[in-house]
């Protein structure tokens, strides 16, 4: 039997349950302080060092002592174990190689905090890979003595003026010019003859423009505000783009502020509405933009949809790179009227977003679940601001409202140049000989054909402007913008890659539809002649097919009964999506 156990049961033979130490006390423990409470004290006085008769120190403080400490840290040979010397030349390929893969838009890095990203990011802005401000640049360049102190070298103000009159006779100048600005404006605008009480309402000294205030839609601070915020919380942005007009539709700012402010966030292009555009067209586009970003067609429709199973497995993806997070955000920006809500409604299969043909119906961001791991951000639409933007251009793309414009029908000449002459008069039944390309003529007749007079029997100029201006924008008349190569008369070898159909894999074309395109082929070719019937997007297609003019690509929208459509083209501008 232990020594411990016998101890026990002597105890409880005795009656005694303890070893007689229950009234021995720690140092300082009285009836007013327990051990606990001494030992809180006893740490917070532990700063003090503790002194003998003669005042001496003993003991010292807590990282007090004076004494210095015989430590040495032991050598060891692991310390030169992971260190490579390589050569400039090695350096500078393995820099090509990393902004190489960093520049490809279908190559995703992950994990760059890991990768030595300061070797391709270094420029005159930035330090070590990290960008930094201007003015902490100038602060850190310039030695403290030069800046603070009694030998501070701090420069004059650079003053126009070198005295206090010749400041006050600048000022007077300045004012003057001022004044003949605000002249100038209200001449431009045709209120310069307004008594001041026609002015009241306006604010004197503010300098307005002509232009009208439908025009600067989309550009308001709240929308702004929702485009950052779906910026933020997206992993994955989609910028939506019109292919009638991709260029126009970009958002050049906002491409700018995610590759400079939000690097990890990933970029995608989406061609909304290829089906208004010729299938070789929207190919060159896709091809044309793939270059800077991952580019995919898209046909925003409930019932007969095209690239939606190509965008749903690109945004599974996207999640299986970071498989390390529960979900990811998925927001689509764009400028207004360009079908965001659209894609997501096609995508659910479910129309989940409220959607309208005109701009603005889209109000404030929303999130939608695609899948469990896969959330959606429908956010409005906004329109970068740009002094080079006419209100015909902007109005061209679908920005604003047409029933808001005033004076609608000075844009129906852009219409008119825009698309082509059989196309308008095939949509409106007319004679392109009957309006000899004035289009206030083209509105007259129009108007008497549609029976939209005003008081009097004259011709509602406005009202059929409005209707020319809403089939432009809703498709009724195709048009479409070509890729920026082909008007700078460059073959469509210019064009990287493969020149097949939208949707089509490289390489996944069988041999026997190849035999069953050209078959048609040579029976359309007997009948339409030697050109007509081609497919336009075949790989042994001539360089000629390249250099056709705009209004051949534009033949798939003709029935198949018209008679002139054989004589008026050269090429059938490929097939439908």
């Amino acid at each position: 039997m232990g020594a411990r156990k016998k101890e026990a049961n002597r105890r409880e033979r005795q009656g005694t349950s303890n070893d007689g130490m229950a009234n021995v006390k720690v140092k300082g423990e009285n009836f007013y302080r327990n051990a606990k409470k001494l030992k809180t004290l006893n740490m917070l006085k532990d700063g003090k060092a503790q002194r003998n008769a003669e005042g001496k120190i003993t003991k010292a403080a807590s990282y007090q002592s004076r004494e210095i400490p015989k430590a040495r840290v032991e050598p060891n040979r692991k310390w030169f174990g992971n260190t490579r010397v390589i050569s400039q030349d090695a350096l500078d390929s393995f820099r090509q190689a990393v902004a190489e893969r960093a520049a490809d838009p279908y190559q995703v890095l992950l994990k760059t905090n890991k990768l030595p990203m300061s070797l391709i990011r270094d420029n005159e802005n930035t330090k070590n890979g990290i960008k930094q401000h201007q003015a902490k640049i100038a602060v850190e360049s310039e030695p403290f003595g030069d800046t603070f102190g009694p030998k501070s070298q701090r420069k004059r103000v650079k003053l126009s003026a070198s005295s206090a009159a010749d400041l006050a006779d600048e000022s007077v100048k300045m004012h003057d010019k001022y004044l003949e600005r605000l002249e100038e404006n209200k001449l431009l605008s045709g209120t310069s003859g307004q008594t001041a009480d026609e002015t009241q309402g306006q604010q004197d000294c503010e300098l307005t423009t002509a232009r009208e205030a439908i025009f600067s839609k989309g550009q308001s601070k709240r929308i702004w505000n929702e485009l950052y915020k779906v910026i933020d919380s997206s992993d994955v942005v989609i910028h939506v783009l019109d292919a009638r007009d991709p260029d126009g539709t970009r958002c050049r700012s906002v491409e700018k502020y995610i590759r400079e402010e939000a690097p990890h966030k990933h970029l995608v292009f989406v061609l909304n509405k290829c089906d208004l555009v010729p299938t070789k067209i929207a190919a060159q586009w896709v091809r044309y933009l793939s270059k800077e970003y991952p580019t995919l067609a898209f046909h925003a429709s409930m019932t007969n949809s095209f690239g939606k199973g190509s965008l749903i497995t690109l945004l599974r993806q996207f999640s299986g790179l970071h498989a390390n997070r529960k979900q990811i955000s998925v927001g689509f920006i764009g400028y207004p009227n360009t079908g965001k809500s659209s894609i997501i409604n096609t995508l659910r299969n479910k129309r989940v977003c409220t959607v309208a043909p005109i701009a603005g119906e889209t109000k404030v961001w929303q999130f939608i679940t695609l899948m469990r791991r896969i959330y959606l951000i429908d956010c409005p639409g906004v329109v970068p601001p740009s002094q080079g933007d006419t209100e015909e251009e902007i109005l061209l793309r679908g920005v604003v409202r047409v029933e808001n414009v005033e004076n609608p029908a000075q844009y129906v000449e852009a219409v008119l140049r825009r698309t082509q002459t059989r196309h308008i008069e095939k949509t409106y039944e007319l004679q392109a000989s009957e309006w000899n390309d004035d289009p206030v003529e083209f509105l007259s007749i129009l108007a008497r054909k549609g029976g939209r007079l005003l008081k009097g029997g004259e011709p509602d100029l406005d009202g059929v402007a409005k209707m020319v201006l809403n089939d432009f924008l809703r498709g009724k008349i195709p048009w479409f913008t070509p890729p920026p190569n082909k008007d700078a008369g460059e073959s469509a070898e210019g064009f990287e890659g493969r020149e097949g159909r939208l949707g089509e894999m490289p390489g996944k074309r069988k041999a026997a539809t190849l035999d069953v395109d050209q078959e048609d082929g040579d029976g359309e070719q007997e009948a339409a002649g030697p050109a007509s019937g081609t497919d336009g997007l075949d790989d042994n297609r001539n360089e000629e097919a390249s250099t056709h003019d705009q209004e051949d690509d534009f033949e798939q929208f003709d029935d198949e009964d018209d008679d002139t459509s054989d004589d008026e083209s050269d090429d059938a501008g490929g097939i439908k999506v």
